[in-house]
Protein backbone atom coordinates (compact mmCIF):
# COMPACT_ATOMS: atom_id res chain seq x y z
CA UNK A 1 0.00 0.00 0.00
CA UNK A 2 1.10 3.35 -0.75
CA UNK A 3 0.92 5.88 1.63
CA UNK A 4 1.30 9.62 0.60
CA UNK A 5 2.75 12.25 3.33
CA UNK A 6 0.81 15.22 3.01
CA UNK A 7 3.04 17.49 4.07
CA UNK A 8 5.64 16.74 2.22
CA UNK A 9 2.99 16.69 -0.66
CA UNK A 10 2.36 20.41 0.23
CA UNK A 11 5.92 21.33 0.53
CA UNK A 12 6.72 19.99 -3.31
CA UNK A 13 3.20 21.93 -4.48
CA UNK A 14 4.48 25.30 -2.95
CA UNK A 15 8.13 25.13 -4.66
CA UNK A 16 6.22 24.06 -7.73
CA UNK A 17 3.81 27.35 -7.16
CA UNK A 18 6.40 29.54 -6.39
CA UNK A 19 8.87 28.60 -10.16
CA UNK A 20 5.10 28.66 -11.79
CA UNK A 21 4.24 32.31 -10.42
CA UNK A 22 8.17 33.26 -10.74
CA UNK A 23 7.72 34.29 -14.44
CA UNK A 24 4.24 36.09 -14.05
CA UNK A 25 5.40 38.19 -11.31
CA UNK A 26 8.59 39.07 -13.58
CA UNK A 27 5.34 40.11 -16.01
CA UNK A 28 3.15 42.09 -13.97
CA UNK A 29 6.49 44.44 -12.53
CA UNK A 30 6.81 44.98 -16.45
CA UNK A 31 3.37 46.26 -16.81
CA UNK A 32 3.38 47.70 -12.99
CA UNK A 33 6.41 49.92 -14.53
CA UNK A 34 4.59 50.81 -17.70
CA UNK A 35 1.61 51.77 -15.84
CA UNK A 36 3.70 54.20 -13.88
CA UNK A 37 5.58 55.39 -16.40
CA UNK A 38 2.07 56.67 -18.32
CA UNK A 39 0.18 57.49 -14.94
CA UNK A 40 -1.82 54.85 -16.07
CA UNK A 41 -4.20 52.91 -13.11
CA UNK A 42 -2.16 50.40 -11.30
CA UNK A 43 -5.14 48.93 -9.26
CA UNK A 44 -5.89 45.77 -11.44
CA UNK A 45 -2.15 45.34 -11.85
CA UNK A 46 -0.95 45.44 -7.53
CA UNK A 47 -4.10 43.15 -7.00
CA UNK A 48 -2.89 40.35 -9.09
CA UNK A 49 0.42 40.45 -7.46
CA UNK A 50 -1.10 40.09 -4.65
CA UNK A 51 -3.07 37.21 -5.91
CA UNK A 52 0.10 35.48 -6.91
CA UNK A 53 1.80 35.99 -3.45
CA UNK A 54 -0.88 34.63 -1.78
CA UNK A 55 -1.11 31.65 -4.08
CA UNK A 56 1.21 29.12 -1.83
CA UNK A 57 -1.58 30.22 0.95
CA UNK A 58 -4.06 27.97 -0.63
CA UNK A 59 -2.06 24.80 0.10
CA UNK A 60 -2.02 24.82 3.65
CA UNK A 61 -5.93 24.73 3.34
CA UNK A 62 -5.62 21.79 1.26
CA UNK A 63 -6.56 18.22 2.93
CA UNK A 64 -6.06 15.84 -0.27
CA UNK A 65 -3.62 15.32 -3.17
CA UNK A 66 -5.96 16.25 -5.61
CA UNK A 67 -6.67 19.78 -3.97
CA UNK A 68 -3.20 19.97 -4.06
CA UNK A 69 -2.60 19.01 -7.91
CA UNK A 70 -5.86 21.43 -8.62
CA UNK A 71 -3.70 24.53 -7.33
CA UNK A 72 -1.90 26.35 -10.27
CA UNK A 73 -0.75 30.32 -10.97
Amino acid sequence: MITINIDKAKDLTKKRLREEREPLLVAQDVLFQRALETSADTTAIVAEKQRLRDITKLVDSATTTDQLKALSC
